[in-house]
């Protein structure tokens, strides 16, 4: 994986599309919980609720687990969290999961189909992988390359990589306002970066936009996908 730190800490500023993916994902999540590509933990404040009972940070890059880590420490996150410095390689084999969660994260991986398929191989019977990722290839921008994506997703590129035994409960969009800002960017603006005015105005104005409109539309489209399978 690649990362680029300033964008973890500029979007991590995004209160209201934070509180709009976790408000429909936190409902999924529970038990013994698998996050991959953690980051600096942003995601474990939105989504530990009082079901999790434990959490693991799964992160390749060490300075990033170390601020884990250190917020952990300080009690900032819950005692029920551990941090794990690596990749699904340095899971245990017979390490189970209730969840897996890999929130803009699988874009990072090359290969995509085996990691997915790595998972499913952690995960309970009856356990949730919930994969949110940007979505349309066609949107695929310097803003992408500079942070280190491979690749967007629409419906069928993500069904494409379903592990065998899991079946798919949920595939939707999100973001129906800010893909038309996406597509700005991509065709007019081509920032590699964009400037914290520009995350404040998605977050602050086309976000609420959008979780009006998403459900007009009946979450058909956005900036965002997210899919959710279970193990049968």
């Amino acid at each position: 994986m690649k990362y680029v730190g300033r964008e973890l800490d500029l979007f991590s500023e995004a209160k209201n599309w934070t509180a709009y993916f976790s408000a429909r994902l936190a409902p999924l999540i529970g038990g013994c919980v698998l996050e991959v590509g953690a980051g600096i933990g942003r995601n474990i404040c939105l989504l530990h609720t009082a079901i999790v009972e434990k959490w693991v940070s799964l992160e390749p890059d060490a300075e990033l687990a170390a601020r884990i880590t250190e917020r952990i420490q300080k009690g900032e996150l819950p005692s029920t969290c551990r941090v794990v410095v690596g990749n699904l390689s340095d899971i245990p084999a017979d390490s189970k999961f209730d969840t897996i969660l890999y929130i803009d994260v699988l874009e990072h991986i090359e290969d995509d189909a085996a990691e997915v398929v790595r998972a499913s191989s952690h995960l309970e019977r009856h356990g949730h992988l919930i994969i949110l990722a940007p979505a349309y290839q066609f949107l695929f921008s310097p803003f992408d390359s500079a942070v280190g994506h491979y690749r967007r997703y629409d419906a069928s590129s993500l069904r494409s990589i379903g592990p065998m035994g899991c079946a798919i409960e949920q595939l939707y969009m999100l973001d129906s306002v800010g893909f038309l800002a996406s597509l700005a960017n991509r065709v007019v603006l081509r920032k590699s970066i964009p400037t914290a005015s520009q995350v404040a105005f998605w977050d602050g104005v086309l976000v609420p936009a959008s979780r009006f409109i998403d459900s007009v539309t009946r979450f058909k489209f956005g900036k965002t996908i997210v899919a959710v399978w279970s193990r049968s």
